[in-house]
């Protein structure tokens, strides 16, 4: 039995969760309005992979330059890397609610700037606003209501986080499909994420600051009234006690410090603070480089590299991924406080690995059956039609449609008469090719070719998804609210999300630049390379933090942490049953 009238933790779950937030429904208002967050951070996600597609319709340049497409998608996440370093100092400095207010005026502007952008460079602007927004929500919302909700529920609240961020991201997707035949069509897709953001500023001023900062900032009576609202009466002593208790430490220790830098200096040397973030960075950097934003950011871009070539065909698709996601963020709330947090963090990892050398054989077996190029369909469209390199070659003979569309060629592909999986023309990219090619009754490829193994990427991509987010998705995020002291935690965030978004940083700039250089198989089995890599780091250095008071976090850590042996908790359950 945990401390101060706690449940034990196998019996904490999503039912439990539900029928406390029944009875107390102020508890499920508070984690929806700060989860509003998370909507926004999914939104952004997910609506720049189709906003994309029409992007580079609009703006040649951006159509023929990798970099800058890899731009556009990455410098949100250049903005969040700041905005999660700020977000840790603001909620520490100013509170949990100013941070999140704070976060939504950015991302009002940055779609704003976004939806209205004459050129490319605006919207490479409106993307670092809604990236410094992004960024703070990304580490406030999760803290925030695991400040706001009773221990023995806290695991499913945080995770509503985590399935509005997947709620945000199938919206983003409907949003996509909904505005495809409309003039302006990215323009809308963009906009309208400011509106999420009008919403939970509202919503704010009618919720309180974080109990566990007003008490830590001297108003404890105010702090007091919001506990009295959250836990049952007979356990609100206990916790006014426990964080009584982690302020008279903190204030013993403040006086050492020198502001920000020596805050940081003495999390450092805190041998606690340190294996927190050992743990909260290695999920952190885990989660990005399984790959998963390459999926969400470019999700349309890789079914089309799977050979549908269509741009509503490929937003379809990748609606159901997204579903997917949403629905694996469900499974998460059921089941990461029955099972905990590291269980499900593993069993994600070795799926996600599983998918990933699965979809990188399916793209090397769509790339070596890609239909070939015929010298009489490509003549077909006549002389001016056909791509300059491919007249060029002296291999011309040896040419497929993968070598036609590879970015030096900067070559199109147009189906064959006969049947798309027969060899086709190899023509110069314009809109009169494009368009002679769809009047023929052909299909026009940019992206990828036309594969009969196309459909099983789609397949695993969902599934990658389905492992991806009741695992890794929602699990890094819970572990990081929960696994530094009370002093450090905004800092520990802080440091952790940033971690995060750098991770993310890398991958997304450096995507589509892969697939030039490795090709789609290439570049997926390098990213189930760093999941191996992750899934050792998570086994080795993070703890199981499922259903401990944080008290009990941090004496978990004091004694350091190793796979290998049994927590004191486990071993005196085991004990206990044994003598029984």
């Amino acid at each position: 039995m945990v401390e101060a009238g706690v449940a034990q933790a196998d019996k904490t779950e999503f039912t439990e969760c539900w029928r406390t937030s029944w009875r107390t429904p102020y508890i499920m208002k508070l984690a929806l309005s700060a989860g509003l967050g998370g909507l926004l951070f999914g939104y952004d996600t997910g609506v720049i992979s189709g906003a994309l597609l029409y992007i580079k319709e609009d703006f040649p340049d951006v159509d023929k330059k990798t970099w800058l497409q890899e731009t556009i998608v990455s410098m949100a996440v250049a903005g969040a890397i700041i905005g999660a370093a700020v977000g840790g100092w603001m909620n520490d400095r100013f509170g949990r609610k100013i941070s999140i207010m704070v976060a939504d005026v950015l991302f009002f502007a940055g779609a704003i700037i976004m939806a209205v952008a004459p050129a490319p460079w605006m919207i490479v602007l409106g993307r670092v606003f809604v990236g410094l927004g992004v960024g703070m929500a990304s580490m406030t919302a999760p803290l925030y209501i695991s400040e706001a909700s009773p221990h023995r529920i806290r695991g499913a609240l945080v995770s509503t986080n985590g399935f509005l961020i997947t709620g945000g991201q199938f919206l983003s997707y409907l949003i996509n499909l909904a505005f495809t035949h409309v003039n302006g069509t990215w323009r809308y897709m963009l906009g309208v994420a400011g509106l999420p953001a009008v919403i939970q500023f509202i919503l704010m001023f009618s919720l309180p600051e974080s109990p566990r900062w007003l008490f830590r900032n001297g108003k404890e009576e105010e702090a007091k009234s919001i506990l009295e609202k959250i836990y049952r009466p007979e356990e609100v002593e206990d916790e006014l006690q426990s964080l009584r208790t982690s302020i008279e430490e903190e204030k013993n220790e403040q006086a050492a410090e020198g502001g920000f830098f020596g805050q940081l200096r003495n999390a450092w040397k805190n041998d606690v603070v340190r294996r927190g973030l050992y743990a909260g960075i290695t999920v952190q950097v885990a989660q990005q480089f399984v790959g998963i934003n390459t999926v969400m950011y470019y999700s349309p871009t890789i079914i089309q590299f799977a050979g549908f070539a269509s741009n509503k065909t490929a937003m379809a698709l990748s609606l159901i991924t997204s579903g997917l996601n949403a629905i694996g963020s469900i499974v998460s709330m059921c089941f990461v406080d029955r099972y905990g947090r590291r269980k499900l963090m593993i069993i994600s990892m070795i799926g996600i690995i599983s998918c990933l050398v699965a979809l990188s054989i399916i793209f090397f077996q769509a790339s070596v059956t890609a239909p070939k190029i015929s010298p009489t369909e490509t003549a077909f469209f006549g002389g001016n039609s056909t791509c300059e390199a491919y007249t060029k070659a002296n291999d011309a003979t040896a040419w497929g449609c993968t070598t036609c569309l590879q970015k030096e060629a900067g070559c199109g592909y147009c189906s064959a008469g006969g049947g798309i999986y027969q060899a086709g023309a190899c023509l110069a990219v314009n809109d009169a090719v494009k368009g002679a090619c769809r009047a023929a009754k052909r299909t026009w490829y940019t992206e990828g070719c036309p594969s009969k193994v196309g459909f099983l990427a789609v397949i695993f991509l969902a599934l990658y998804i389905i492992i991806y987010s009741p695992g890794m998705g929602t699990v890094p995020w819970i572990v990081n609210s929960e696994i530094y002291p009370l002093k450090y935690r905004g800092i520990g965030g802080g440091i952790a999300a940033v971690a995060n978004w750098s991770s993310n940083l890398v991958v997304s700039e450096t995507f589509l630049t892969l697939t030039e250089h490795l090709g789609s198989s290439g570049t997926f089995l390098l990213f189930a390379g760093f999941s191996l890599i992750g899934l050792a780091a998570i086994f080795f250095l993070v703890p199981e933090t499922k259903g401990l008071q944080f008290a009990e976090v941090e004496k978990l850590l004091e004694k350091g942490y190793t796979p290998f042996k049994k927590s004191s908790k486990k071993a005196k359950k085991d004990k206990d049953a044994h003598s029984s």
